[in-house]
């Protein structure tokens, strides 16, 4: 941000204590200076009026002149407050100078010349020097004062000749004047040249105020932690998203500043928050807090005092949340990250047996009559190939290769292949109550079987792992979007995910059950990102009057997709 008003070195022969005075143009101080300048213009020529009739009044003699002149000039300065353009600085004797300080001077000097009386208009040259001195350039200034000494010293020429007498004393005035308003052009442009000084520095120092202050608002907005700025009355100035997600009480929708205990769920941070300015010294505990739905959150409180360098600014308390579920599942991130290096290598040593029960049972099958046997063996053999596959999936995903591009033929019939894949993981698991609604009749898309059956059973599995018992408490669903992108829904009726948990779905090794590898969601987003499709989470209502639930979603890649004819 540039400050508006600049004071630099000006041109040989144009500077005044080696600066020239250059603002900006449209500078804000400068056209407050103009502006207050054009009032006392219209504020002078309302008095030279009001002169002119006051000295009617108590039988003075009124030169003619001088009242239409005073007239005039308050015309003319009202005019020029309404109509002149000022664009600082003034640089030369152009049409801002003469529309103002030109008529000024004009004014004055015949008003001096044609004074009736006692009256002197000699104080009121002060005006139009002030102006040359803090509106325009060195040049001007010094050009204005100079002919206004020159005008007095005319003055005081024109009374010896058309009075003949003795001039010292009209000349020595006139002389003390035009030094005076020397002496205040030059005061009035030092001053106006540490008003720009100051402006200037205040500028700056408000840009970048403003600033830190917005990078401070979104490194505290992005945050994952909870943040809440807290005075020592317990009334809450500030706080981030993240708070209110740990809170879990709609503190974003309350009007700044709030009482911290306007919840009662919230006393314990308040008492933490009174503790910390009693004993000016930071403070750490860990505590739950109540929610408004859904078990109690464990939360990690911290508070931090603000400096209090300036007694005249009040310290402020700093609290930050910290969610120790997700602290936790972080850190077991990080743990079964490592151990998920580990069970790539078991992986591949995995093979080598499955392979060998592989050929076994392919052998053992040749030698067996009975069909039940037979069956058996090719139960062996089919669940030891979708092992292998799984293990093949694992290695892939540790070895974060390149995505395969499966072969254009590889199309399946998306309502016949989910059908076929719910219906199996029905018999198997033995779960009532799944409903299937297929409306993507006619569509293919380009997946391969096995990764969609493991998606499918993968999502089904935690849909029925918190879903009820009634009828449609699992639904799956396929559809064609309106731009021809077919999906598949599975959806149930399970109580809402918390944010914390939502953030991380997708994530290697993130589970909210201590039991799981934290392996499924992250496997199906993989496959499908293999297959150019995109996997996704959202909760809500199948229909207007339905309960809500939780859905994952299957969008499958737009170009990969046809309706067969």
């Amino acid at each position: 941000m540039t400050s508006p008003l600049l004071w630099s070195r000006g041109e040989p022969g144009s500077e005044w204590g080696g600066l020239e005075y250059k603002p900006q143009p449209d500078s804000p101080a400068l056209q407050r200076l103009w502006r207050g300048f054009m009032t006392a213009r219209s504020f002078v020529g309302l008095v030279l009026v009001l002169l002119q009739g006051v000295s009617f009044g108590i039988s003075q003699s009124v030169h003619p002149t001088a009242l239409v002149l005073s007239g005039a000039y308050l015309v003319a300065a009202l005019a020029g407050a309404r109509y002149v353009r000022f664009r600082p600085p003034m640089r030369g004797f152009g049409s801002a100078w003469i529309a103002s300080i030109g008529i000024d001077l004009a004014t004055f000097t015949v008003l001096q010349l044609a004074q009736a009386g006692s009256i002197n208009y000699t104080p009121l040259f002060a005006l139009p020097v002030l102006m040359g001195a803090v509106l325009g350039t060195v040049s001007v200034g010094l050009g204005t004062t100079a002919a206004v000494t020159l005008l007095l010293l005319g003055d005081a020429g024109w009374q010896w000749l058309s009075q003949a007498v003795d001039p010292s004393t009209r000349f020595l005035q006139a002389a003390l004047t035009g030094t005076g308003l020397f002496v205040v052009a030059l005061l009035a442009h030092q001053l106006a040249l540490r008003l720009a000084r100051e402006e200037a520095l205040a500028l700056r120092s408000r840009s970048t105020a403003q600033m830190h202050a917005q990078v401070n608002d979104l490194v505290i907005e992005t945050l994952s932690e909870g943040v809440l700025v807290i005075d020592a009355a317990g009334r809450v100035h500030a706080a981030n998203p993240a708070a209110d997600a740990i809170l879990g009480r709609g503190l974003a929708g309350l009007a700044l500043p709030f009482p911290l205990d306007a919840h009662p769920a919230w006393h314990p941070l308040a008492m933490v928050a009174g503790k910390t300015f009693s004993r000016r010294a930071p403070q750490s505990k860990e505590m739950p807090i109540a929610q408004a739905q859904g078990a109690p959150r464990e939360v990690r409180v911290r508070t931090r005092l603000t400096p209090d360098n300036d007694r005249r600014i009040e310290s402020l308390c700093v609290m930050f949340l910290q969610d120790l579920r997700e602290l936790e599942a972080r850190i077991r991130t990080e743990k079964l990250a490592a151990m998920g290096r580990m069970s790539a290598a078991v992986a591949h040593e995995i093979r080598n047996p499955l392979a060998a029960i592989t050929q076994a049972s392919a052998l053992l099958g040749e030698d067996l009559v009975d069909p039940a046997h037979r069956q058996l063996t090719a139960m062996v053999q089919q669940n030891a190939q979708r092992l292998a596959r799984i293990v093949d999936d694992v290695l892939d995903v540790s070895r974060a290769r390149q995505q395969r591009v499966l072969p254009l033929a590889d199309m399946v019939a998306l309502d016949s292949t989910v059908r076929t894949l719910a219906e199996e993981w029905v018999r198997q698991s033995k779960r009532q109550g799944v409903l299937l609604v297929l409306d993507a009749v006619g569509c293919d898309v380009r997946f391969e079987v096995e990764h969609l059956r493991r998606i499918l059973v993968n999502l089904l599995d935690n849909a029925a792992r918190y879903a009820g018992d009634r009828e449609g408490s699992i639904q799956v669903a396929t559809e064609v979007e309106p731009g021809g992108r077919s999906t598949l829904q599975v959806w149930s009726d399970g109580a809402p995910l918390e944010p914390g948990v939502q953030r991380h779905l997708f994530e290697p090794f993130f589970s909210s059950e201590s039991r799981s590898s934290g392996l499924g969601l992250f496997i199906c987003r993989e496959l499908c990102e293999r297959h150019g499709a995109t996997i996704g989470y959202e909760r809500r209502a199948l229909s207007a009057a339905g309960p809500e639930g939780n859905e994952f979603f299957v969008t499958f890649a737009g170009a990969e997709a046809r309706l067969t004819q």
